[in-house]
């Protein structure tokens, strides 16, 4: 049985708190299990909930998150669309990105939820960045994950 058995959708700090109690190989298990799909979509639905638009300002931008590690080898790209204080979120990518950023499923996990510092990620090459590296640094402020 996994250690997470809630949705971010249903209850945002219960599903931190599972995530921070999980182990790298739970957490690794459950992203290679036929739940990922639901995990990551329930994910993007929620990332609109949690931007923070008054940070983001007259950022215009478009990042990807690519997230490694499925279970048929690929990799999910996740598109988020920040314009004019929005957030547009897509599992669909059609726009050239102004920052790539990539990482495994269990630092993904990890990082959504607050349980890791995202500048640490990438200073430790746990996450990697491709292109403007200035909005690396300031693109975690523009979200309020839980503090579990």
């Amino acid at each position: 049985m996994s250690p997470i058995d809630t949705s971010p959708l249903i209850d945002r700090l219960a599903f931190a708190r599972q995530v921070k109690a999980a182990s790298d190989s739970e957490l690794l298990a459950l992203m290679r299990s036929p739940r990922r799909a639901s995990i990551v979509n329930d994910i993007v639905a929620d990332l609109p909930a949690v931007f923070l638009a008054d940070r983001a300002g007259d950022l215009d931008a478009v990042v990807h998150w690519k997230v490694t590690g499925r279970p048929d080898g690929g990799t999910d790209t996740l598109e988020l669309v920040i314009t004019r204080g929005t957030l547009t979120v897509s599992q669909q990518p059609t726009r050239t990105p102004r920052l790539t950023l990539t990482l495994g499923p269990a630092d993904f996990l990890k990082m959504v939820t607050g349980n890791a510092n995202p500048k640490l990620l990438f200073l430790r090459g746990r996450m990697k960045a491709r292109g403007d590296l200035g909005l690396t640094a300031r693109f975690p402020s523009l979200f309020g994950t839980p503090r579990p």
